[in-house]
């Protein structure tokens, strides 16, 4: 449920519906695909590479609870902090990199794999994205069957789990700083 509150994808409808309308076709198997590899690479390597600069998974969660915070404030409040320009094509970039295994998923891996088992990341991230690609896949009919209003409330909805876990996340791993 973590990883599916950070990744969004139906809050996210909005935003690959624009895509879809500006560069056309979005290759949703593709997009699934690339983004599962980047989140089970960033699993296995994502610690060792922060042990390489000095950097302990109790801190980068702290640092990646500001991420998700700032995630959620985007979502309750309907406000941007920061986008990247529109691209000209969308497959890999940027539906699969940042907005699905984006900066908040990879840094919810770390954070969770200070708390789970590494099997159970993994099972959670192919649910996550056989769930993305469904989603990817039937995009224009959730449009139409939820509406403009349906997609702000679920996506505001989904900003309050996300900003729970934020706290959630925050307060479990500053206690283990001191």
């Amino acid at each position: 449920m973590v990883l599916f509150a950070v990744i969004d994808i139906i809050g996210s409808i909005p935003i690959i519906i624009s895509l879809r309308n500006k560069v056309g076709h979005i290759q949703s198997g593709k997009a699934s695909i690339v983004s599962a590899c980047i989140m089970v690479a960033f699993l296995f390597v994502g610690e060792e590479i922060l042990n390489l600069i000095g950097i302990d998974v109790n801190s980068f969660a702290v640092a990646g609870s500001f991420i998700i915070f700032f995630l959620a404030i985007e979502m309750i409040l309907g406000i941007t902090l920061y986008r990247d320009d529109q691209p000209e094509s969308a497959s890999i970039v940027p539906i699969a990199f940042p907005l699905i295994a984006g900066a908040g998923t990879v840094t919810t891996l770390l954070s969770l794999r200070a708390e789970y088992h590494v099997e159970n990341i993994i099972v959670a991230i192919i649910i996550n994205v056989i769930f993305v690609y469904l989603v990817l896949k039937s995009s224009r009919r959730i449009e139409r069957i939820l509406g403009k209003n349906g997609l702000n409330v679920i996506r505001k909805i989904f900003g309050v789990i996300l900003l729970a876990i934020a706290v959630k996340l925050f307060t479990s791993n500053i206690n283990q700083l001191f």
